[in-house]
């Protein structure tokens, strides 16, 4: 089975968050880090944010980043709602009508073998997350070109009362 680009996308997309943690990623961070067309991922990221997995931040400083929750998604889960054919082959599609039927279908064993086949391919999906496949993240950060985001430290305000001085 071959994944469509667009799942491929679906799960950079979350791990190129997942790697970031804090802070917000902008679509053409991504776009560049992948090399990947900045349109094919906005039909992506809204996808991704209509699902909840991602939060996307509009305005100037906006952006997106990993929901919370979103880390303990399975690849199984991003898979599942990113495909939309699972069909091995053409001829399983079912449809009378189809170019791709053929004479044996009703007595084909092959069927049952690729639905076992798919079965054990999203038993082992689901056995991964998310967050475990952003586990190395200082190396996937690194490989990525994403640098740690700088989180602004207030200052404690310094009192500018006057100093007492005992005389003598």
């Amino acid at each position: 089975m071959r994944l469509t680009d667009y799942t491929d996308y679906s799960l950079r997309v979350m791990l190129f968050l997942a790697v970031r943690g804090e802070g917000l990623s902008t679509i053409q961070e991504i776009s560049d880090a992948y090399g990947i067309s900045k349109n094919h991922l906005m039909k992506v990221v809204q996808q991704l944010g209509e699902l909840g997995w991602i939060e996307t931040v509009r305005g100037r400083n906006g952006g997106l980043r990993l929901n919370a929750q979103s880390s303990s998604l399975t690849i199984g889960e991003v898979v599942r709602a990113t495909e939309n054919d699972y069909l091995l082959v053409g001829c399983f599609s079912g449809e009378a009508e189809s170019h791709r039927s053929c004479v044996i279908q009703s007595q084909c064993l092959l069927r049952g073998m690729f639905a076992s086949a798919l079965d054990a391919f999203f038993a082992e999906l689901d056995k991964h997350t998310i967050g475990e496949l952003s586990a190395p993240a200082p190396q996937l950060a690194a490989l990525l070109g994403l640098r740690p985001v700088s989180v602004p430290v207030v200052a404690a305000s310094v009192s500018h009362a006057p100093s007492l001085r005992v005389s003598d």
